[in-house]
């Protein structure tokens, strides 16, 4: 149980961060929850009180320093220590690379990889003091493999978890621990919030296409389990905080394509260009239209 300690979230108005903050709340822990959605913050904050739990909203935008540093802050003179940091805020990007503008790369950066730096600097000064910690960067299968036509969120991703591995080497023996989590498709909406447009009609279009593809090359697509709920992925996160990994790949199959990849990166990319000519093809219809 995490009866005494305490926990931030990012991100927590929906999605995997609002089931991470139940269960981890369910476990004992307190619990700061911080988007920038008010509204939603306080409804789950009372959702997570009325069960007999602790829950503490506090709207932050993580893009800005100073709002994640009095995250930081107000959380460690609430409860006197911060225990785990959860940075699970995050969007993504719809475009081709030449059709990515300054203000889409500012904007994943800011969000997916400054952040990390804003709220994990105080965050660490904390920690230190206890001698114990554990901070938890929510990445993407993206950032471990380059798919198309979201350049800049998979360039953030990959930031995100050499951040992480970076972090990790620092805290060597410091008692405090660094996780990256890579999840692939989750039932989030996610997918209806990405900059440069909805990506669910390209979703809902490319998927017959790739598989129309498959089949007429004879090409076996990656073996990685489809979309899966939020709750399943959360769960996977809390078995972590009692038993710390390096990287923790939530769907099935994902880690064996992994391998793959670093061990033979041209036989890897053959499974997927089923998916990058089905994309692709899809992509220019969408533009057209």
């Amino acid at each position: 149980m995490l009866t005494g300690k305490v926990a931030i979230v990012t991100g927590a108005s929906s999605g995997i961060g609002a089931a991470l903050a139940v269960q981890i709340s369910h476990e004992g822990a307190a619990v700061i929850l911080a988007a920038r959605r008010k509204e939603r913050l306080e409804h789950l904050a009372g959702e997570i009180t009325s069960a007999g739990h602790i829950a503490l909203p506090i709207r932050a935008d993580v893009t800005r320093r100073s709002d994640a540093e009095t995250l930081v802050r107000t959380a460690i003179e609430r409860f006197g220590r911060l225990d785990i940091l959860i940075n699970n805020a995050g969007r993504g990007q719809f475009a081709s690379v030449e059709d990515t503008t300054d203000q889409m790369i500012r904007s994943m950066f800011e969000l997916n990889v400054y952040s990390l730096w804003y709220t994990a600097r105080p965050a660490l000064k904390q920690m230190k003091k206890q001698g114990s910690g554990h901070i938890i960067n929510v990445a993407s299968m993206a950032g471990k493999i380059g798919y198309p036509y979201n350049s800049a969120y998979v360039a953030a991703k990959h930031a995100c978890v050499g951040f992480t591995h970076a972090l990790r080497m620092e805290l060597v023996e410091t008692g405090i621990h660094a996780t990256v989590v890579c999840p692939s498709g989750v039932l989030t909406d996610w997918a209806g919030a990405t900059e440069g447009g909805s990506m669910l009609p390209f979703f809902s279009a490319s998927g017959p296409v790739i598989k129309r593809l498959a089949s007429e090359r004879d090409i076996s697509l990656p073996a990685i389990e489809g979309v899966i709920p939020a709750d399943e992925v959360a769960r996977q996160i809390v078995e972590c905080i009692y038993h710390p990994v390096a990287e923790l790949f939530t769907h099935k199959g994902s880690s064996e394509f992994i391998r793959l990849l670093a061990e033979d990166r041209a036989e890897a990319e053959k499974h997927q260009i089923p998916v990058v000519l089905g994309e692709r093809e899809v992509y220019e219809r969408l533009k057209t239209a």
